[in-house]
């Protein structure tokens, strides 16, 4: 079953603005794409300090597992969640049945400037994976069953 659509050229473009621009705006260190499985699909910010694949598989289950306790008690939908440390902090939410925006920040910051921006980013997101899923509705990547040694065929060469 397929849960990513197909990205092409001008969608990573466009991810990549909005998450350039939310990292402007919110003084994040980093935010994360990812599925929810915890495959990363787009970053910006500091990546040299940060093992952005691993955060991203440890952020996809804690969300998860949030998701398991909203219905042990009752609770239709926790639709993010925060971590809160002495220096950096976490904020994990929703973008819609199959992605997460994952936001490192310095604690100091604060939770109500990355939330008040992350609600317009994660709209401009879920916008963009909309436009890619409806360009091909029948096409798409389910990134739990790719091949990690070869992954050659998710990745065509541009046409000149």
């Amino acid at each position: 079953m397929a849960t990513l659509p197909q990205l092409i050229e001008e969608d990573v473009r466009q991810l990549d603005a909005v998450l350039a621009t939310f990292v402007a705006q919110s003084d994040a260190i980093a935010v994360l794409v990812i599925d929810k499985g915890g495959f990363l699909l787009a970053h910006h910010g500091d990546a040299e300090n940060l093992d952005f694949t691993t955060i991203g598989a440890l952020a996809s289950g804690a969300f998860m597992a949030n998701q398991t306790i909203a219905g042990l008690v009752n609770e239709k939908n926790f639709d993010s969640i925060y971590q809160q440390g002495e220096k950096f902090s976490l904020f994990v939410i929703n973008v819609d049945e199959h992605c997460l925006l994952v936001v490192i920040f310095k604690s100091q910051s604060g939770v109500g400037v990355v939330k008040y921006y992350a609600t317009g980013a994660v709209k401009q997101i879920a916008q963009q994976l909309a436009v890619a899923r409806d360009r091909n509705p029948s096409a798409g990547l389910d990134l739990s069953a790719m091949n990690v040694i070869d992954p050659q065929e998710l990745f065509r060469k541009k046409s000149a």
